[in-house]
């Protein structure tokens, strides 16, 4: 099969040891991404088999129409809304997605990497020292302060750990259903989402993005929280209304902000208000970018791949794609 792989912005997935087993088969692997649709049309014609890395790349009916060879999308990782999955179906292209994901470890790791290196000022101390200064701020401790987590799922529950062993007090938001789950890990659940935008010094986010939690947290959310406050998003960019960040920042509520995601991905020459702004770390979607998280996301969808090349379709999501075949 010729497979063609999008977006592996960090040229990671010739390096894996899941990449030996397309040995048999002819590799084509992309390290930026397209957003034209006719572009990424003839980039993807002519090769059996797509592989998507994460949401990088849209799949949408304008580019599914007009593939003339594409047989299988493998997508990685677990978001697919930006995946057409009826124009697929109708044309006769099988969609293969693996049913689970990993831990969200990475994500979490990353979380609290964030939260230290904004709290203790990391970078700017980093940057004053190879200038030739020495100790030029005071950081900010942990013990006694209070991580709001918004969504106990997986990785707010990673998140809160930590905090607990940093002897910070843990509040959550979620759904009314999640209350019975909060008081049962210990935790507190105020008693309303004001309060809960009100009281933390830290907000780190762990909310699954989809069309009901688009714009989840508006401006006047935001414009609650204390002047003193950080507010983390490792999730999606899209959970928060867009623009209300950057001008909550600018107008001081929260104090400051450590962000892994944007609104549109990837952001190319520094070209993003949130990049201009000196209370904010910005990181370019890290969360899941380590080796053992892309050896499980490429492997499953080479899984994909073999078994469909063998006449064998594994983790196909829209199965009757396969009888049009």
């Amino acid at each position: 099969m010729k497979i063609i792989v999008l977006d592996d912005w960090a040229d990671g997935f010739r390096h894996l040891a899941c990449f030996a087993r397309l040995k048999d088969h002819t590799v084509v692997i992309h390290h930026d991404t397209e957003k034209d649709p006719a572009r990424l049309v003839a980039r993807l014609n002519g090769n059996d088999a797509v592989i998507l890395t994460q949401e990088r790349s849209a799949f949408p009916r304008s580019v599914i129409e007009r593939l003339t060879s594409i047989k299988l999308v493998a997508q990685t990782g677990s978001h697919r809304h930006h995946i057409d999955f009826a124009a697929c179906t109708e044309h006769g292209i099988a969609v293969a997605a693996p049913d689970r994901v990993g831990t969200g470890i990475t994500t979490a790791e990353l979380t609290w990497a964030l939260i230290l290196a904004s709290l203790r000022n990391i970078p700017h101390e980093v940057e004053q020292l190879k200038n030739g200064a020495w100790q030029t701020s005071l950081g900010t401790g942990l013990r006694s302060l209070t991580l709001g987590i918004y969504g106990l799922g997986g990785i707010g529950a990673l998140v809160a750990q930590v905090g607990k062993a940093f002897g910070m007090r843990i509040i959550c938001w979620g759904r009314e259903s999640s209350r019975e789950r909060i008081t049962a890990a210990g935790y507190e659940m105020p008693a309303t989402r004001e309060e809960f935008f009100r009281t933390a010094d830290i907000l780190s986010l762990h909310i699954f993005s989809n069309e009901h939690t688009r714009n989840i947290i508006s401006g006047a959310d935001l414009a609650l929280m204390k002047p003193s406050a950080l507010l983390v998003n490792t999730s999606r960019a899209r959970l928060i209304e867009e623009g209300a960040l950057v001008a909550a920042l600018k107008q001081g509520r929260p104090g400051r902000a450590a962000i892994d995601v944007y609104e549109e991905e990837p952001i190319i020459n520094g070209d993003h208000p949130l990049l201009k702004l000196p209370n904010v770390i910005c990181t370019p979607h890290l969360g899941y970018a380590v080796t053992s998280s892309f050896e499980y996301l490429y492997g499953t969808a080479i899984d994909s791949i073999l078994g469909f090349a063998a006449g064998k379709p594994v983790n196909v999501l829209n199965p009757e794609a396969l009888a049009k075949k």
